[in-house]
């Protein structure tokens, strides 16, 4: 069993993970050179591959049995994306939290086959959202990127995570910044995908952000020109991520990473002479 715990004030959040699985590490590191990323990148396999987590977070506020990200799935995008340590959300999460009946509202940082795959499944021979009496939450810039993908966004956005959870009724696009409770708030954060966003948790006093895809990896936040290759829109990318850091070492927040090594959580704070840095939790 893959869990952490944390606590946000009130709230307790659970990271469960879906896995891990291998991408190309020159992609993860986008323009920068290998020379200058390789010493923060942490094992490369002789396929000059990465592995990265799959960090997802269930709570409950305000009544609302709430799922941030459903990870990698158990359809094809778990072949293509070259497991490396194979996982179940759905074992994780009936464990530590509850069955897929009570879950009231999943929430995609993005749509990439990555990060909505357990959206869906398959039942008697047919797909069905996973999450039959959720609302699943989504950016709407988003869903239209994913429905009408590009020769380079194709391979990620994969109908048969989307088109179940439409045809169901169960599906709410978003135009902006949406408080789902009082403590919970998604929040735009474009940049790696065209309506990417991420999730602001706050309750006592206290904060936590899941910040989706935009870093892979814990220098891309302490170094703000380091961006993905696989990062659409890459200007936007940055001035999301400087945001994000300012806020998260203001407020001192939890910071929850979706690709980071599990449970992907830690805080950014200011060396004494002033350099941005990640500290794990």
């Amino acid at each position: 069993m893959t869990q952490a715990r944390f606590r946000v004030g009130n709230l307790e959040l659970l990271v469960m993970s879906d896995g891990s699985f291998y991408l190309d590490a020159g992609a993860v590191f986008g323009v920068v050179p290998r020379e200058r990323w390789e010493p923060y990148a942490g094992p490369i396999d002789n396929h000059h591959r990465l592995a990265l987590g799959t960090n997802c977070v269930a709570l409950r506020s305000q009544g609302k049995a709430i799922l941030i990200e459903t990870g990698v799935g158990e359809k094809s995008m778990r072949k293509d994306a070259t497991p490396l340590e194979e996982g179940s959300l759905l074992t994780e999460l009936e464990a530590g939290f509850g069955r897929p009946e009570n879950i009231d509202v999943v929430m995609n940082s993005h749509l990439h086959g990555d990060h909505c795959g357990w959206n869906t499944r398959y039942v008697d021979g047919k797909l069905v959202p996973t999450f039959p009496n959720a609302e699943y939450l989504i950016q709407r810039a988003e869903w239209e990127a994913a429905t009408h993908p590009n020769e380079r966004t194709r391979a990620t956005y994969l109908a048969e995570n989307l088109t179940p959870v439409a045809e169901s009724g169960r599906l709410r696009l978003l135009d902006g910044e949406t408080k789902v409770t009082d403590e919970v708030t998604i929040v735009p954060t474009v940049g790696h995908s065209e309506g990417h966003a991420s999730v602001v948790i706050t309750s006592g006093g206290e904060m936590a952000i899941y910040i989706g895809d935009m870093v892979q990896q814990a220098v891309q936040l302490e170094r703000t020109a380091w961006v993905a290759a696989f990062d659409v829109l890459p200007l936007m990318s940055m001035e999301a991520k400087k945001r994000l850091v300012e806020k998260a070492i203001q407020e001192k927040a939890l910071l929850i990473c979706v690709h980071l090594s599990f449970p992907g959580a830690g805080h950014m704070t200011r060396t004494p002479d002033g350099y941005k840095k990640w500290v794990p939790a």
